[in-house]
């Protein structure tokens, strides 16, 4: 992910003042943030206090990492409008039913992590397998934003890779440390501004650079083919033509396993929404976030798209399509800007970073420490384990850096960690929230032989015994399988052991909890108007969607 040397940015004064700004307040939000840290529950989950707007953009702007702007401005570049579908059909409809359907169950069991809700559900094995499974995934993608922000910095900067690396590293180790969640989030809410105020103008002036919106699409058209430019056209079973599969694929893999797998079960987001003040907000939050991430492939995909024709050279040896952000912004933006584009893109990476590092130390906490090494001690004592997972995951994220070296595309390796560890998960939660008769065993057996699936499709493809239209094409299968064996094996297993009794289901099975929620959110007083209603929000968020969707196809 080198960049030529002769398109490294040209950074002023301005610039650099903007930066130095920037790093300064993200610090001073952490220092401030420890005044309000006086126990586990306040450094973990922000002492559950947060209003559905802070959590909600929290909840998307620690999605809005580095992965996401480089690695979608990467798919823009390289497949064009088919790369949509990340947003209108794997994120929302996922972020609504996270909204009205499961967090009900999270909150309201008052659990502290995703993998907690497993033991109460499951058993200790299927808890303590993926408690482990998680703190390893969280930590492999906190690397990858931290080896892109190194080598994004090397490029445009000129800073070494391992002082650019370990510059953030110090920046996101003192802030969440301090902090923890709470100053997490309040970085996160700005970030996610500034990110938005870097790549607005980013946008508008590119456009303007290549003639407009119907120039653009023929100069895309030209490079990628006509298939680039709608984002469902060559999805036909038996003829499909475009990178992410036909439709079923599309519908399946990407928008059912793979995207309810990751935004209802990863920790890192659904983190965010437990910070919420009540059930009614925390239900609120990913709804509230669905909105902003609508909009995101206009000022994310559409960038990529810009960058074929301003740069000829992406794509080809030594300048890969990774670099199309960060190009784009050398090539297009004035003094000022760059110091904002630039302070954008950091603020991607730590957001990023600091999500997964936030929820990697609680679960290292409180679902491996406090419930298998060190139990009953006093709050004081795990608020300390807390502040040291937080310096230990840095370290490893750090060492899990260079691991995303051998990727070209981000969103490759991102798509292949999530049929490993999300849709395996995803896969018993639904069992398991929807069927109170499987057993405690079903789901750890389930989870196992859903890894394996995954690995199955992962290592057919390499040897060649399989062949997709892309390597993500690849990962949604991978997720398929996983979600198809871990099926098939929890229902094996539960035909042949014990279920649970119901009193020890009520409150985590659907059939066995009340649904008390639906009356508290019509009379409570925060929900006096009836656009604030979680059922309407997500009613208006899934018409959005599906209305831009198909205005793109």
């Amino acid at each position: 992910m080198s960049v030529a040397a002769d398109l490294r940015l040209s950074v002023s004064p301005i610039d650099s003042v903007i930066v130095v700004i920037f790093f300064a307040v993200v610090i001073g939000n952490g220092v401030l943030a420890r005044r309000f840290v006086s126990g586990s529950t306040d450094f973990f989950l922000s002492g559950r206090s947060l209003p559905a707007w802070v959590s909600g953009f929290a909840f998307i702007a620690a999605n809005l990492s580095a992965m996401e702007l480089l690695g979608m401005a990467a798919n823009g570049a390289q497949y064009g409008m088919p790369a949509t579908h990340y947003y209108f059909i794997a994120a929302i409809p996922a972020m609504v039913f996270l909204g009205l359907v499961m967090m009900p169950f999270y909150y309201s069991s008052r659990v502290r992590s995703v993998p907690e809700f497993l033991r109460r559900r499951f058993n200790n094995a299927a808890h303590l397998f993926q408690s482990l499974a998680f703190a390893v995934a969280s930590i492999l993608i906190a690397g990858i934003n931290l080896y892109a922000l190194g080598l994004l910095v090397n490029g445009l900067l000129g800073w070494p890779v391992w002082l650019s690396m370990l510059t953030a590293a110090l920046v996101v180790l003192s802030y969440t440390t301090f902090g923890g969640l709470s100053a997490s989030i309040n970085n996160e809410v700005m970030q996610f501004f500034v990110i938005v105020a870097a790549l607005v103008p980013l946008t508008l002036i590119g456009l303007h650079r290549v003639g407009g919106w119907d120039a653009l699409i023929g100069h895309v058209t030209a490079k990628l083919g006509e298939d680039a430019t709608h984002a469902w056209r060559g999805t036909t079973v038996g003829e499909a033509t475009n990178p992410f599969g036909n439709w079923i694929a599309i519908a399946l893999g990407m928008g059912f396993v793979t995207s309810f797998g990751y935004w209802t079960t990863n920790f890192a987001e659904v983190q965010r929404a437990l910070a919420a003040k009540d059930l009614a907000a925390a239900r609120r939050a990913p709804l509230i976030g669905a909105f902003p991430k609508m909009l995101l492939p206009a000022v994310v995909i559409l960038p990529g798209m810009i960058a074929l024709p301003l740069l000829p050279e992406l794509g080809t040896p030594g300048v890969p399509y990774n670099n199309a952000l960060p190009l784009l912004i050398g090539e297009l933006l004035p003094t000022g800007l760059v110091g904002l584009a630039l302070a954008g893109l950091l603020a991607s990476f730590m957001a990023g970073m600091a999500a997964n590092i936030s929820a990697f130390n609680t679960v290292v906490t409180y679902d491996i420490w406090q419930s298998y090494v060190r139990k009953d001690r006093a709050d004081r004592y795990y608020l300390a384990v807390g502040r040291v997972a937080t310096v230990v995951g840095i370290g490893l994220g750090i060492g899990a850096a260079f691991i995303a070296a051998g990727y070209h595309n981000i969103q490759t390796y991102i798509q292949q960690l999530q049929s490993f560890f999300n849709a395996p998960l995803f896969t018993t939660f639904l069992f398991g929230m929807l069927w109170k008769r499987v057993t405690p065993w079903a789901g750890f057996w389930g989870m196992i032989a859903g890894v394996a699936g995954a690995a199955g499709v992962y290592v057919a493809e390499a040897l060649g015994w399989l062949s997709f239209n892309s390597e993500q094409a690849a990962a949604f299968a991978g997720s398929g399988a996983a979600f198809v064996a871990d099926g098939v094996v929890t229902l094996a297993v539960t035909a042949v052991t014990v279920p649970k009794p119901d009193h020890e289901l009520r409150g985590l099975v659907w059939s066995l909890t009340s649904r008390r929620w639906n009356t508290a959110d019509r009379d409570s007083r925060t929900l006096r108007r009836w656009v604030q209603s979680p059922v309407t929000l997500g009613v208006i968020c899934l018409s959005f969607a599906t209305a831009l969707s198909f205005w793109i196809a």
